[in-house]
C-alpha cells in the first residue's frame, strides 16, 4: 500500500522511521522542536522523541554544527538543521574545513556520520538572502556527499541512506517543493545513494535535472511529446556520489544532453555533466551540449522577476528543440 503524503511531511517520516531503528540519532537546529520547523517540515518529532533527542538550539549555525560535529565523533548519529541553505556560509569553515577533512586527517580513526538538512532554492519569493541554489557549494568539497531528492517518496529513502551512511551528507531540500505531494509505500524505506532515476523513457534527447527542475523537466517533455520529440529525463538524486554511468548510457542512445539547473550559470554542476560526457560521449552528439541555468546574478524577490530567472518548462521546451534541429 502506498499513501499520499507532501514533501515536507516526508521529512518527519523519514525521521521518525530512523530514530525509532536507531537511538543514536539525535536532531538539533533553530525552532526545529516545540514549532516543528519554520517550513513545519518536522512536526511530531519533538512529542514522539522528547526533548533529549529533538532539541532548538540558539540563533548560531556555527553552534549548531559544532555541536553536531562533536556528537558524531563520540558515538551518536546527528541530523543537524540550517533553516535557510544561504546561512550555510555562516559556518562554511566547519562543514568545509573540519566536517569534511577530519576523518581523512586521523586516517579513520575518527568518523563523522552526520547530517546536514538544509531548505534550498527559490521559487517562494523570499529575496536575494535567502533563496539560493548551493548545492555545488557542497559538490566541490572533498569528503562531503551532497543529496537532493525530488518527490516525497525520495525524500524518505535518501534522507534514510544519508543519516545511516557514515560519511557527512548534505541533504538539500527544495523549499518550493515542501507542499507537492507524492505516493510514499508503507513500511521501511532505505534508497542507496549516488543511484540516478531515469523518470522518463526517449529516444531524442537527454534531459538531466535535479530537486525542483525535475517536475519541470518532466512538464516540458510532455510538451515536447506533442511536438515530436521525445526527451528521456533523468534526476540525478545525488551529486556526490555522482552517477554518471546512467547520464553517460543515457547520452550515447539519445546522442544529445541539456542540463536543467537552478544554481546560477558559473560552476553549476551542469557544467561538471556536461564535462563527463564531452569527455566520455563526444563520438556519439549529434548537437551542442546545452546548459538550462538561473543568470548569474542574485535572485529578485519579485513574482515576476523570480519566474522569470529561474528555469522555466518553456526555456527547457526552447532549449531542446534547439539542440534537436
Amino acid at each position: 500500500m502506498a499513501e499520499l503524503i507532501t514533501y515536507r511531511d516526508a521529512v518527519a517520516r523519514a525521521m521518525a522511521q530512523e530514530m525509532r531503528r536507531d537511538p543514536t540519532v539525535h536532531f538539533l537546529g533553530e525552532d526545529v522542536a516545540a514549532a516543528g520547523g519554520v517550513f513545519k517540515a518536522t512536526k511530531g518529532l519533538l512529542d514522539e522523541f522528547g526533548p533529549v533527542r529533538v532539541r532548538d538550539t540558539p540563533i548560531s549555525e556555527e553552534a549548531i554544527l559544532g555541536a553536531a560535529m562533536g556528537a558524531a565523533m563520540t558515538g551518536l548519529r546527528p541530523v543537524a538543521e540550517i533553516m535557510f541553505s544561504d546561512f550555510l556560509a555562516t559556518c562554511w569553515d566547519i562543514v568545509a574545513v573540519e566536517i569534511a577533512k577530519s576523518r581523512y586527517m586521523t586516517d579513520g580513526q575518527v568518523s563523522f556520520p552526520l547530517v546536514i538538512r538544509t531548505a534550498n532554492g527559490g521559487g517562494l519569493r523570499f529575496g536575494a538572502q535567502h533563496s539560493q541554489a548551493v548545492e555545488n557549494w557542497a559538490m566541490m568539497i572533498p569528503g562531503l556527499k551532497v543529496v537532493a531528492p525530488s518527490t516525497p517518496r525520495d525524500v524518505v529513502g535518501l534522507l534514510a541512506a544519508a543519516i545511516r551512511d557514515p560519511d557527512p551528507v548534505m541533504f538539500f531540500e527544495q523549499k518550493s517543493l515542501y507542499p507537492t505531494k507524492g505516493e510514499v509505500p508503507d513500511g521501511e524505506i532505505i534508497d542507496e545513494l549516488g543511484v540516478a532515476s531515469t523518470v522518463r523513457g526517449g529516444s531524442d534527447v537527454t534531459v538531466v535535472a535535479l530537486a525542483s527542475m525535475v517536475p519541470k523537466a518532466l512538464a516540458a517533455a510532455e510538451e515536447l511529446d506533442g511536438l515530436g520529440i521525445q526527451a528521456e529525463v533523468i534526476d540525478l538524486r545525488s551529486l556526490v556520489p555522482l552517477d554518471a554511468a546512467t547520464v553517460i548510457e543515457s547520452v550515447k542512445r539519445t546522442s544529445r544532453l541539456v542540463t536543467v539547473e537552478e544554481n546560477p550559470r558559473l560552476c553549476g554542476w551542469g557544467a561538471e555533466i556536461v564535462s563527463l560526457v564531452a569527455e566520455e560521449c563526444f563520438w556519439h552528439l549529434d548537437g551542442p551540449l546545452t546548459r538550462v541555468t538561473t543568470p548569474h546574478i542574485p535572485l529578485a524577490s519579485s513574482d515576476s522577476l523570480e519566474d522569470e530567472m529561474l528555469p522555466s518548462v518553456e526555456r527547457i521546451v526552447e532549449a531542446v528543440q534547439k539542440v534537436v534541429q
